[in-house]
């Protein structure tokens, strides 16, 4: 299985602090039976912005290091990039990764709000030949009180991905609901752990994967962890058609 969203490089964002740390992560991960980790640190980030040369530098490491270890994994790597009105520019200058170096790229919102330059964005984006994928969309409040904007951002190209402790409960119970709802109304294509560390935000991959098959919604389960494969490789995601959808929901959450 291949997590396409951890902060698993050390001492560079709000993920792990050290280097042990970091084994810890990849060991947990390991034994929830993921292969592959794109390595999504912070980008553009108020508080953070981790650099092109540090991102692929503590990759390769990581990688000799797991290759001399029992831990099958491969990391990739990728950033999680906050969405600011001149990203495209950002992206020619090479200054930000996209997710793997695929055609797919982890756009990070504002944790409060949909900005409205936000379809703007998508489509300078797919007009570069570059695919944003919405971060946790379940955790942005804007969202979460009107979730017809997700599916704007989606009808204009964009795709999301949720998150493993979201589905799992650990974010609480309203933003689990929501979590549910919007994979049943196929806006959402893309699953990941968004780990920082063993604590607090440890992977949870294979638990929000065990509350999916626990929901009956174990085909979106299939479903998120192929295109994950997909986007590793960099082909065509599979995509289920929206329409309606959103419409004949009553969409409340609390």
């Amino acid at each position: 299985m291949i997590d396409i969203h951890m902060h698993i490089l050390f001492g560079v964002d709000d993920g792990p602090k050290t280097i042990e740390e970091t084994m810890r992560i990849l060991e947990i991960a390991h034994g929830e039976g993921v292969t592959d980790i794109i390595s999504t640190s912070h980008a553009l980030h108020p508080q953070y912005h981790v650099a092109v040369d540090e991102v692929r530098s503590q990759v390769r490491l990581l990688n000799d290091i797991i290759e001399s270890s029992s831990i099958g994994i491969t990391l990739h790597s990728g950033h999680e990039i906050r969405l600011v009105e001149d990203l495209v520019g950002k992206l020619k200058e090479k200054t930000v990764l996209t997710m793997a170096d695929s055609q797919y790229l982890l756009l990070e919102l504002p944790s409060g709000t949909v900005p409205a330059y936000t379809t703007t964005i998508i489509s300078q984006l797919l007009s570069e030949g570059v695919t944003p994928v919405i971060a946790h969309p379940e955790r942005n409040r804007g969202i979460a009180e009107k979730p017809e904007r997700l599916e704007r951002l989606v009808r204009a190209g964009a795709l999301a991905q949720i998150t493993a402790g979201s589905v799992a409960g650990t974010f609480g119970k309203n933003i689990q609901k929501l979590s549910l709802q919007l994979i049943e109304a196929n806006l959402i294509h893309l699953y990941g752990s968004d780990a920082h560390n063993t604590t607090v935000r440890p992977p949870l991959f294979e638990k929000g994967l065990e509350v999916l098959e626990k929901k009956r919604l174990g085909e979106y389960a299939d479903l998120v962890l192929e295109n994950n494969d997909r986007l590793l490789k960099n082909e065509r995601l599979t995509i289920l058609d929206t329409e309606g959808l959103v419409k004949q929901k009553k969409w409340w959450f609390f």
